[in-house]
């Protein structure tokens, strides 16, 4: 039997009415899911606020309410607790409703704009492979040991974590690698839990239509940095001059990767191929398969992570050199005509850039590089023109084309895509709102020796156009139209 006082505990509360000591069945932040007995917390989303259906999940059978206002009218025999601020009391309460998994767990989280993914991804490899039982959290799916399971968010909301953590545990799982998002951070989805580490991987332009500025989405990644535990470690790269500022105000152990300046863990890039990069860790030469400058420092703080964790340094190194890289990320196939597709799921300028200066660096010269990239709908804006300009300066040719609308017309953001580009590389563009096309486009204008970048989804295997999903995988149609139109 759980009970309400118990799961109140370390919520800040502000009033109470009625008794804390009733037995409840669930928590939910959903009033469509509330059933008898459950506790619902009324939370002010982004789309709709939580305290407007207090009534219809008292009506459903909610036995308590959680929230930054009681009402007005309350009703007999249910239990109200004012707090004053429902995100971090409903993350508090599911870790307390599933007994604190995280505390018992080796729980790592990765932040950044790019690299969150690729990190977490390949600690979770890595760490399999040496042995030990192993969860992830990520973009692309949620391991709980080689149990698979989807997902939608980057960072999940706090049940669906804590409810996952618990899995783990039970499963016998000792470490967890799990990406933390500047959504999650900043809607609390990880207050309560116990972290043993944090990496910082970078911060480029991203999300500033749901941050005010920069320099807020900047500060809600330091936040998650000024919340570990003295016992866990923060690890930053300080080539990436915020950085340091993750480090200011955390308690946990201070560690730096870097290529470019002095650090804790440096590395070297000694050859950057399309087979992969030789790289020189702390003084040991290391051959992995992952490709480009940016692949260099997910390494690097791969390698890092894994010391602080215990691994020994040879042992890391050898489990590095066989790591795959991870879907949607710098993946890529070769017809039998000799044309590179890579599928990467770049879809901010920065990575982006790293992703076009990556193959630039690789190839010859001689062959064509021609990327096809579209921008989200409902999604930051700004940033539309900074990737047109970048896809048509580093390209021989760009073509513009959908990514996953949603609500948005797709041949608008084309538009504002388009109007980035730089006079000079007018002619070097095109654009084709449907995206299969715009691909298909890029096959045919290839030839023997050239290089097709599709980048933006990456690992999505949908396309979404006005709330509708279907079926879209950018790998597989690449590789089908490249059978077809290179036999």
């Amino acid at each position: 039997m759980i009970i309400l006082k118990d799961i109140l505990y370390r919520v800040s509360l502000n009033k109470v009415v009625g008794n804390t000591a009733v037995a409840i069945r669930d928590i939910n932040f959903d009033s469509r899911k509330v059933g008898l007995d459950d506790v619902f917390v009324a939370i002010n989303g982004v789309q709709s606020n939580g305290h407007d259906f207090i009534k219809m999940a008292v009506d459903k059978g909610a036995i308590a309410i959680i929230c930054e206002k009681i009402p007005d009218i309350t009703v007999n025999g249910i239990v109200y607790v004012e707090v004053a601020d429902s995100k971090k009391a409903l993350a508090i309460m599911a870790s307390n409703f599933y007994n604190n998994p995280s505390k018992n767990l080796r729980l790592v989280g990765v932040t950044g704009t790019n690299g969150k993914t690729t990190i977490s991804t390949l600690l979770y490899n890595l760490f399999t492979e040496a042995g030990y039982e192993c969860g992830l959290l990520s973009t692309v799916k949620i391991l709980v040991g080689k149990k698979k399971y989807k997902t939608s968010h980057t960072t999940p909301d706090s049940l669906t974590i804590n409810k996952y953590l618990a899995e783990m545990l039970d499963a016998g799982v000792e470490f967890c690698f799990m990406e933390v998002s500047s959504h999650g951070i900043h809607q609390k989805r990880t207050e309560g839990l116990h972290f043993q580490g944090g990496i910082f991987t970078n911060l480029s332009h991203d999300h500033l239509d749901y941050h005010k500025d920069f320099k807020e989405y900047r500060d809600v990644k330091k936040a998650f940095f000024d919340q570990l535990p003295k016992q866990a470690f923060a690890l930053v790269n300080t080539d990436d001059k915020n950085g340091n500022v993750m480090l200011q105000n955390t308690a946990a152990k201070k560690y730096t990767y870097a290529l470019k300046s002095y650090a804790d863990y440096q590395a070297n890039i000694l050859e950057n191929q399309f087979s992969g990069l030789l790289l020189k860790i702390n003084n040991n030469e290391l051959w992995v398969k992952l490709i480009g400058n940016f692949n260099a420092y997910n390494v690097l703080a791969i390698y890092a992570t894994a010391d602080l964790l215990g691994l020994e340094s040879l042992e890391i190194l050898q489990l590095l050199s066989t790591l795959e890289s991870v879907d949607g990320r710098f993946q890529y196939t070769i017809s039998e005509s000799k044309i590179t597709a890579i599928v990467d799921y770049a879809h901010t300028p920065d990575a982006l850039q790293n992703v076009l200066e990556t193959i630039n660096t690789i190839r010859t010269g001689n062959e064509e590089l021609i990327t096809v990239v579209g921008c989200g709908g409902d999604r930051d804006a700004t940033k539309r023109p900074k990737m047109g300009g970048i896809a048509a300066q580093l390209s021989t040719k760009a073509i513009f084309t959908s990514d996953n609308p949603r609500t948005e017309n797709p041949e608008t953001i084309i538009e504002q895509i388009e109007a980035g580009v730089s006079p000079v590389d007018y002619k070097k563009t095109l654009s084709i709102s449907d995206r299969k096309q715009a691909i298909k486009t890029a096959c045919q204008m290839a030839n023997e020796g050239d290089i097709i970048l599709i980048a933006g989804k990456g690992h999505e295997t949908y396309q979404e156009v006005n709330g509708e999903r279907t079926d879209f995988d950018d790998y597989k149609i690449v590789n089908n139209l490249l059978m077809t139109l290179n036999k």
